[in-house]
């Protein structure tokens, strides 16, 4: 798959997620009435067509303590996000019954957004604090009640560089009201495999690593700044010198 042209790989792709996710939409729809059926069917379209994009990416991957995606299910498992790749490596490796948190506007996206509309997983209003609060004790009720996981890439953008940037808390708020332990999830090279800034993607190798479930029994919510700093840390250590944080500069 490396050797064939990327504009091809694009135009498989795009072949293969518009039919399907009218497919999945179509299906979502007769199951309307039950939220937990739709974020399962979601999760097995993700694991599909998650699938036919990493392979259509070229990408080469290594995947260390899979197990302990499903082994700490259910969950928060957070990733980084330096990639278009991240989304769907996200979708393809998240357990059934785990949601995925996406910006609202993840909607107005053709196909893939439509059917992740219909598909029950979470969606959350950055633009207003007071929607996005209000949102994430949603989740959490929607969390607890079917007893479901959530994946997040807490950064909130996308890393231009490939470094790790500062974790936005919300991940810790919803720790916090669900009392799911904190897997972070690290993915190397990503960047490299599908660069920022178009659809040119150039495979290669990818590790993805899981890392131990960290309890969140003891956090606070008036100290969710330190408690996301601190997982912060842990990703960073697990990431390769090119993609941890640049050190801070200290004004003299």
């Amino acid at each position: 798959m490396s050797r064939v042209p990327s504009f091809l790989r694009v135009l498989i792709g795009l072949l293969v997620l518009a039919p399907s996710a009218t497919v999945c939409f179509t299906l979502a729809l007769l199951l309307l009435p039950s939220r937990l059926a739709r974020i399962k069917l979601g999760n097995y379209y993700g694991k599909f067509i998650g699938s036919i994009v990493v392979w259509l990416a070229g990408a080469k991957l290594e995947i260390l303590n899979k197990a302990g995606l499903n082994g700490s299910f259910p969950a928060i498992y957070i990733a980084n996000h330096a990639s278009s790749l991240d989304a769907f490596l996200s979708i393809w490796l998240c357990p059934v019954g785990g949601c995925g948190v996406m910006k609202k506007e993840i909607a107005k996206v053709p196909f893939f957004g439509w059917a992740y509309l219909l598909s029950g997983h979470l969606r959350i209003d950055r633009s207003k604090h007071a929607k996005a609060v209000a949102g994430m004790a949603d989740m959490a009720r929607v969390v607890k009640k079917n007893r479901l996981g959530i994946w997040i890439m807490p950064e909130g953008t996308r890393s231009l560089t490939g470094r790790l940037l500062p974790l936005k808390a919300g991940f810790v708020h919803m720790a916090i009201a669900t009392g799911l332990p904190v897997v972070p999830v690290i993915m190397h090279n990503v960047h490299h495999v599908w660069p920022l800034g178009g659809l040119h993607v150039t495979g290669g190798p990818i590790k993805i690593e899981v890392l131990a479930p960290i309890a969140t029994g003891t956090w606070k919510a008036e100290t969710a700044q330190r408690h996301a700093e601190e997982v912060h840390d842990v990703m960073a250590a697990a990431l390769s010198p090119e993609q941890r944080p640049l050190p801070v500069a200290v004004a003299a």
